[in-house]
């Protein structure tokens, strides 16, 4: 089997979700009604990668970097990105589908191109033949975040401190509800809480995130109460495999009493019941990876969690990754004979 690449269209949009769907390592974060929230933040070049006879086998979701409009991303708007792909783009095939997606990119001028792996622990099939064929096209490791996420199937028991918020929290009478209505009231908790401890705003909006919300069950929201007031909650992202933590906070007085670790215990529950294997808390991450929040990454892990990291990759749309590419198709051709 061949590849082709070209560019995506807006009529391209059913086929690609479709694709993304049935992939083995895509998320709804992926699909085209996910992507488009961004409107026009982002100047997009995302590709289609077909096969000989123009069947769809991957997409590649990407976008300009905002600021040095040399250098592609994939995706600038994403906590992941990569080439998504149902099974067909394995080995040899992956590296032919990243060499032509390299030089689709060439072909208009772009200099360097930035790849966000998707973390394995979200692949529905192992997955990481891109990971390879990155190496193959000498590309570089240029920053790696931390995540903690808990293995549901085997989850260890909350460490002590944990145990002692966790029964506090039950003396105090926090409740857990979930559900749209509690986004509003959790945003303002999320908002003064990151203004307060950082100087900064949530990336989504409320407007944002309710209109997600509505378009996509798989985003969550769950609160801790006490006297029908939300002092602590979460917003969750849903994946096959994975329910990740996209947003926690905690008010004043949902820290005095505990109030976030009931929250925290009853979301790894809950994911239990949804069919999730994993929970990913998240990375605790600073400084493009370079600086940990030890005492954040603390936090993670007293629920059980271990270490899960989040790879960044780039390599030169230049000349630099041929030579690997050249060794690689020389190899196989001497196989071949």
């Amino acid at each position: 089997m061949s590849v082709a690449i070209r560019r995506y269209e807006k009529q391209d949009a059913e086929a690609w979700d479709k694709l993304v769907a049935r992939s083995w390592n895509g998320t709804f974060l992926h699909q085209r009604r996910f992507l488009s929230y961004h409107g026009n933040r982002f100047q997009d070049l995302s590709l289609i990668i077909e096969d000989d006879r123009r069947h769809i086998v991957g997409v590649f979701p990407a976008a300009l970097d905002p600021v040095r409009e040399d250098i592609l991303i994939s995706h600038p708007g994403l906590t992941y990105g990569g080439v998504v792909h149902s099974g067909s783009l394995q080995g040899a095939m992956m590296l032919e589908a990243l060499h032509a997606v390299a030089e689709s990119y060439r072909a208009i001028g772009l200099r360097l191109l930035q790849y966000k792996a998707v973390p394995h622990i979200y692949h529905k099939v192992p997955s990481t033949d891109d990971l390879y064929a990155l190496f193959c096209l000498e590309a570089v490791r240029y920053r790696c975040d931390l995540s903690a996420a808990v293995d549901l199937t085997l989850r260890p028991e909350l460490r002590k401190g944990r145990r002692s918020d966790l029964n506090k929290a039950r003396r105090y009478g926090v409740q857990v509800e979930s559900g749209p209505s509690c986004l509003e009231p959790f945003w303002a908790v999320l908002e003064k809480n990151l203004a307060t401890k950082h100087g900064a705003r949530p990336v989504h909006t409320l407007d944002e995130i309710t209109r997600l919300a509505g378009m996509f069950p798989e985003i969550k929201c769950l609160v801790g109460m006490m006297d029908d007031e939300v002092v602590a909650g979460v917003v969750l992202f849903c994946t096959t495999k994975v329910v990740h933590m996209q947003y926690a906070a905690s008010s004043t007085l949902g820290n005095t009493v505990a109030a976030q670790t009931a929250v925290m215990d009853h979301a790894l529950a809950k994911s239990r019941e949804w069919g999730a294997r994993y929970f990913d808390f998240g990375s605790s991450n600073e400084d493009e990876g370079w600086v940990l929040n030890e005492g954040l990454y603390r936090f993670k892990t007293s629920f059980g969690a271990g270490g899960v990291v989040h790879e960044f990759y780039e390599f030169s749309l230049e000349e630099d990754g041929e030579q690997g590419y050249r060794r690689i198709q020389s190899n196989r051709s001497a196989e071949g004979r």
